[in-house]
């Protein structure tokens, strides 16, 4: 069983509702789902011993949260050499955080990413049950890809 970091940014619970959700996926795939918001995290050595990274916060002013911005800085501290990594963030209208987080994971942290892409949902597509499963299905395929 390999373990995956999931960590991510919430303001109004959108986000953490994906987080756990594709959480619910790695488990599905038989791999163990490590939940955290970004900000519980004080070094760099606190983010070691993981298989996989998936990292998620929400769109605000067509760019990724401060905290997030903070978490990828203290987070290029690592060496993710054969990491897999994944991306996912919530949005009302325009929805730049996930691919910003997903390319910054893949050409500054290095990890190989997830041939799926970012998962970006709007903030009305997580409440139904296509959101639910869209979110379920990209941990479960992340994680049987461990």
């Amino acid at each position: 069983m390999k373990k995956v970091l999931i960590a991510y940014v919430s303001r109004t619970g959108n986000t953490e509702r994906m987080a756990n959700y594709i959480a619910e996926g790695v488990r599905f795939s038989g791999n163990e789902p490590v939940l955290q918001k970004t900000s519980a995290f004080k070094n760099d050595k606190e983010l070691a011993g993981y298989d996989a990274y998936i990292f998620g916060c929400p769109t605000y002013h067509k760019d990724m949260t401060s905290g997030m911005k903070q978490f990828l800085f203290l987070a290029s501290n690592l060496k993710y050499e054969g990491k897999t990594g994944g991306a996912f963030g919530s949005h009302t209208h325009s929805g730049e955080s996930a691919p910003m987080i997903f390319d910054t994971m893949e050409h500054v942290l290095k990890i190989r990413m997830t041939d799926l892409g970012p998962l970006n949902l709007t903030e009305a597509e997580i409440a139904t049950d296509e959101g639910l499963k869209a979110c379920q299905a990209y941990g479960k395929a992340l994680g049987e890809n461990l």
